[in-house]
């Protein structure tokens, strides 16, 4: 008897985990996304972005946002304002070539989602939380947020903190596709 149990137990088990990972996505980041910071001063976008998604509105639990922006990739419509922002007074890309988001928890709030996770800019890695909102279709997804970003929180020209206003705006929108 024990060695029908074995078994049937072990393919009970991997068709109930077929199941459960049945419904979950991992997606693909399309071209065509758009991260675009404002201010009183700098304003610009970043191309760049790489990363893994795996989001599935029903296993909230499971779902993962791991990703990164080319801090090179920074264009404020300013050769010189480029070269400034890449710089070590800045955001010293050639030493801090990443800014990187990794989730550690996702949930769903009254206005859409949250990514709660470690956020990661020059060279100064801090708590953070990134509300968003997530819209389908049977093609793909689109996440979209928009938040604040303090740049003296992350050592960014901490020397001369009047030049240039601290906080920046982030509006992303980031459409994906099925994996």
């Amino acid at each position: 008897m024990q060695k029908l149990f074995f078994p049937f137990a072990t393919v009970a088990i991997l068709i109930s985990s077929a199941f459960s990972l049945a419904g979950f996505q991992d997606w693909k980041i399309s071209d065509d996304y758009s991260i675009k910071f404002s201010s009183e001063d700098p304003s610009g976008i970043f191309r760049g972005l790489k990363g893994t998604v795996k989001f599935d509105e029903n296993d909230l639990g499971s779902s993962k946002f791991d990703v990164a922006v080319d801090v090179a990739s920074i264009n404020t419509g300013n050769g010189m304002k480029n070269t400034h922002a890449k710089s070590e007074k800045w955001f010293d890309a050639a030493k801090f070539p990443l800014i990187t988001f990794s989730s550690t928890e996702i949930t769903k709030t009254a206005g859409g989602y949250q990514a709660k996770g470690t956020l990661e800019m020059h060279g100064v890695k801090k708590e953070f939380v990134i509300p968003f909102i997530y819209s389908h279709d049977e093609k793909g997804g689109l996440f979209t947020a928009s938040f604040d970003i303090n740049r003296m929180d992350f050592n960014i020209n901490t020397a001369e903190p009047n030049h240039g206003a601290a906080k920046l705006k982030v509006d992303i929108s980031v459409p994906v596709s099925k994996s």
